[in-house]
């Protein structure tokens, strides 16, 4: 497995407004309208369910009320929760809320790390864009699978890691030769991007053949596919006359943004 620590940020030179704006809002939303993953009902309101994108009808479902086998405790889990907004806008709810903590920890780092080389490649307002287009492709490449391989439909998906593999993407397409830093199966070592987030993908690709036709929760590996994807194809189009070159680098210098 690899997981990126820091990547060489040598030759940037804008200050990433955007890419420190979208990991705020990221945060905000989890501590005041999540209450850190415990206001279910909000989460279960905002969220997409593939079903209701398909339909364009809102959908709501009875709770359930579980116990756990090896305390006792009893627990409910809200069912689908009316959406005070149309069903369509999910799509860029969900893309700034998250299932937990460690949900918001690993994809706020990625977007930390990644993010402010491909803003600075593409622009504030050409990378603001781009985002929000690869968070929507993914969410939308997720209900493409969940139909495509029969899962569950109405399982609700949330998080930024459509958006965010998007990013990656771009990255891997902008700066393909730009040195990561990664944990790599227990070691800490310096690695090109296209090999970090080459062995990502990858990992992807495997996992979510593993996951197809999952009927239970669990990681929209569709997303993470195709926002992947997304980036891919498009970081070039949006860098269309953004005037920025891609600089020799030395090696060995490291930034922890």
């Amino acid at each position: 497995m690899v997981f990126p620590i820091a990547d060489d940020n040598t030759g940037r030179r804008l200050t990433p407004y955007v890419n420190y704006t979208l990991i705020a809002i990221n945060v905000v939303v989890f501590v005041l309208f999540q209450h850190l993953g415990q206001n279910l009902k909000f989460t279960y309101a905002f969220a997409v369910v593939p079903k209701e994108i398909v339909t364009g009808k809102d959908l709501t479902t009875p709770g359930k009320v579980l116990r756990d086998r090896q305390t006792g405790s009893v627990y409910e889990i809200p069912g689908l929760q009316p959406t005070p907004i149309p069903v369509y806008l999910t799509l860029l709810t969900s893309m700034f809320m998250h299932a937990n903590l460690m949900h918001l920890f690993g994809n706020m780092l990625f977007l930390w790390i990644f993010g402010d080389n491909v803003e600075d490649s593409l622009g504030h307002l050409r990378y603001s864009i781009f985002y929000l287009v690869c968070g929507l492709l993914a969410s939308i490449a997720h209900i493409a699978s969940t139909y495509a391989f029969d899962g569950n439909p109405l399982i609700p998906t949330l998080g930024a890691s459509g958006a965010i593999s998007g990013v990656l993407g771009g990255y891997l397409v902008l700066h393909p030769r730009r040195r990561v830093l990664v944990v790599l199966f227990r070691l800490i070592t310096e690695v090109p991007a296209l090999v970090a987030i080459g062995m990502w993908f990858l990992f992807q690709l495997i996992y979510g053949l593993g996951a197809l036709g999952t009927k239970t929760g669990g990681v929209a590996y569709g997303a993470h596919i195709g926002g992947f994807l997304a980036g891919l194809l498009l970081v070039k189009v949006f860098a269309i006359g953004a005037q920025r070159e891609e600089r020799t680098l030395p090696q060995g210098r490291w930034v922890n943004q």
